[in-house]
């Protein structure tokens, strides 16, 4: 089965950076989509990001603002997600999805991001 592994969580500082990966346990050639959500306590989960395709199609979140650029990492199954000017309202877990084929759908076990003010 398909697993996701992500990893560039952590502390920043409010205006900070940080990147998050996600990548495949294997290559999934009918890849549909990969993207990144995140839960805020309290909250539903909520799209941050995602792209399909080669980044042709790229959906953001309105509370992103062009903060933040979603990219697949060159031909492998892999996605990143690059946040710039953090805020203490993003600190939440994200997690990594992935789509393929018909229904195949799976999430990574999510990653931390804390934002402090």
């Amino acid at each position: 089965q398909v697993r996701l592994v992500e990893s560039g969580g952590g502390l920043v500082d409010a205006g900070g950076s940080l990147n998050l990966s996600c990548t495949a346990s294997e290559t999934i050639p009918s890849l549909i989509e990969m993207a990144w959500y995140r839960q805020i306590p309290g909250k539903e989960r909520e799209l941050v990001a995602s792209v399909r395709g080669r980044d042709v199609y790229k959906n953001y979140g309105d509370f992103v603002k062009g903060r933040f650029t979603i990219s697949r990492d060159g031909d492998k199954t892999a996605v990143i997600l690059e946040m710039k000017s953090l805020e203490p309202e993003d600190t939440a877990v994200y997690y990594c999805r992935a789509r393929w084929g018909m229904r195949g759908l799976t999430w990574g076990p999510g990653t931390q991001v804390t934002v402090a003010s």
